[in-house]
């Protein structure tokens, strides 16, 4: 298969700089993963707020370098690539940010954000040509060009807003959209709307879309497989179906439990602060999730795991499943195709 991204053994870390004082922080740690050209899926990468969701999503873009390991576009390294097809991945690979209202110039009119894209990479050749292309886009997800076009960033809810950067990142014919937690500042009855609207990219389109959030939920909703990422490292990968409805990590397990069922009237998973008090005592070179892992063994402390897979076509880094097979290659992406 062709590769059109790929990381390979990518790690980023943050400080130990001149004035750093020797801190550092490690974003993602030693993560591998590829998007094929030909088979488009949607695909979650999820976990808790400073798991690296968004680190990673950013390395595979081009945005940020990695520390170590490469990012490859088309098989060839970001590093080395060449003016054109450094301005093709900006077409092929599109953003979709959490905040859509900080995507636009408030002294501008909408239409601003969709015009540059095709002057950009001059995509129609006329202004009726361009036109045409605004509104076709606009109507794919939903929005009506004449309620919508002359208007400021102000006029329009946070949920046109956000359905208009799915139109903009539409106008380029990208291969791969990455959606950054891109319902999570929209009300709830338009987060259906915008999950329908990614969710039709990939089935008519064609296109892969890479979901970043830290709602479980709605990654079941509309993805067909998922990483999930703890402390910078992944730590369970599958189908969502798998891992959603039967996870196998312990840290899979406890985001599960901790979506609040109505009614109940129970305390949250993460009121518990016995595991903070254990972290400040001992620290883990092994598995990161040691210091808050139920089911944690004096090897976690101490190894790192491999990629087990207890059923299949789902890996786990995980001691629990010692006995499985081991995943033999080091690209997650091998689970899902």
């Amino acid at each position: 298969m062709a590769h059109l991204l790929e990381i390979q053994n990518v790690t980023k870390v943050f400080g130990g700089g001149l004035f750093s004082k020797g801190d550092v922080t490690v974003a993602v740690d030693n993560v591998t993963f590829s998007i094929e050209d030909d088979k488009p899926t949607i695909t979650a990468i999820a976990g808790e707020s400073g798991s690296g969701k968004t680190t990673l999503a950013l390395l595979m873009m081009g945005q940020i370098p990695p520390t170590t390991g490469k990012v490859l576009y088309r098989g060839r390294d970001l590093t080395r690539i060449s003016k054109e097809e450094r301005f093709q991945l900006r077409r092929e690979v599109q953003p979709i940010f959490q905040d859509p209202f900080a995507a636009y110039n408030p002294f501008y009119r909408v239409d601003h954000v969709l015009e540059v894209p095709i002057q950009r990479f001059r995509l129609a050749p006329t202004k009726a040509e361009a036109q045409k292309l605004i509104e076709e886009v606009l109507e794919m997800v939903g929005l009506r060009p004449a309620e919508t076009l002359g208007r400021f960033p102000h006029q329009l809810s946070g949920g046109q807003r956000q359905r208009l950067m799915v139109a903009r990142a539409l106008l380029c014919h990208p291969k791969i959209i990455m959606a950054d937690e891109p319902v999570s500042m929209v009300d709830a009855s338009l987060r259906a709307t915008i999950l329908a609207s990614l969710r039709k990219l990939n089935q008519k389109l064609g296109i892969s879309v890479m979901y970043i959030t830290h709602d479980l939920t709605t990654a079941y909703q509309i993805c067909e497989n998922i990483l999930i990422m703890y402390s910078g490292s992944v730590v369970e990968a599958g189908s969502v179906e798998q891992v959603i409805r039967d996870p196998k990590h312990p840290y899979t397990q406890l985001l599960i439990l901790s979506i609040p069922v109505p009614g109940k009237g129970k305390r949250w998973i993460g009121e518990a602060t016995e595991e903070a008090a254990l972290a400040t005592i001992r620290k883990s070179t092994g598995c990161k999730f040691a210091a808050r892992c139920p089911a944690a063994m004096e090897m976690c402390w101490s190894q790192r795991p491999a990629f087990y897979l207890p059923d299949g076509k789902r890996a786990v880094a995980c001691f629990l499943y010692r006995d499985s097979s081991v995943l033999e290659t080091s690209d997650l992406s091998q689970l899902f195709y």
